[in-house]
């Protein structure tokens, strides 16, 4: 590998894993950026999950330790994050990505507007306890952004972090905390699904998940310490990246 194609390729790690530990969306970044050094679409797919499922990783530890994330619900949504994206991995190739694509820009489309209309949208933490009909609707959500996940991947993350805020009225640090173990269960799966299938290069994986591992630590310190201020513009522009991305994608 030429020392500029790793460089570029380091920068996107970072770059990816730090925008993904505060607002999700990081595989708008990494995955064109593997693609663009000439790694075929499935396994530029894996090589990305084995540098997101360590990027995650960090990240999760982070906001671990500074107490943002709601272990009470989230044990319960682990296990169907899990299966989903067990699935997804292995119905990649079968399924209409067009008409994904065209689902996952309407749906983002609201998510942006309704973020950016809803000026209080996760400024404090208004939890009001957990019930089993909002439990029960967080495993069926944690399941389909799995499913989603492993599939796909690029916005997973932001879809958890509106997820937690709207249903949940957890403030942003703490959304974000969530998205991010949820996202790390994902990874973990669609890793080792994408590995068993011989669709990871783990060579040039090194690098990069140095980079993202050093992304996702800086990221969650950064979204700790600065809280919804920088976490909901972020949010926002990651979501209105992800439909530019698809529009042109789709025309």
């Amino acid at each position: 590998m030429d020392f500029e194609v790793l460089i570029f390729l380091c920068a996107a790690g970072f770059m990816a894993a730090f925008v993904d530990s505060i607002a999700g969306g990081g595989g708008i970044i990494s995955i064109p950026a593997v693609m663009a050094i000439g790694i075929p679409p499935h396994l530029a797919l894996g090589t990305n999950k084995l540098g997101a499922f360590f990027g995650s990783f960090s990240s999760t530890v982070t906001y671990s330790k500074s107490k943002k994330i709601y272990f009470p619900l989230i044990k319960y949504m682990i296990p169907f994050t899990l299966i989903g994206a067990v699935l997804g991995v292995e119905t990649v190739l079968s399924i209409n990505e067009k008409a994904l694509e065209i689902i996952i820009l309407v749906l983002t489309l609201i998510i942006a507007i309704y973020t950016i209309c809803k000026k209080d949208l996760g400024a404090s933490n208004d939890f009001q306890g957990l019930t089993k009909k909002n439990i029960a609707l967080g495993c069926i959500l944690a399941f389909a952004i799995g499913f989603y996940d492993g599939m796909f991947g690029p916005g997973s993350g932001s879809f958890l972090i509106f997820i937690f805020i709207s249903i949940y009225k957890f403030d942003y640090p703490i959304s974000a905390g969530n998205g991010r173990i949820l996202n790390f269960t994902s990874c973990a799966a669609s890793l080792i699904t994408f590995g068993l299938n011989g669709s990871v290069d783990f060579l040039l994986g090194i690098p990069f998940v140095i980079s993202m591992i050093l992304g996702g630590l800086t990221g969650a310190k950064f979204a700790i310490k600065k809280g919804a201020k920088v976490i909901k513009p972020i949010f926002v522009a990651i979501a209105l990246a992800l439909i530019i991305k698809m529009l042109y994608s789709i025309l």
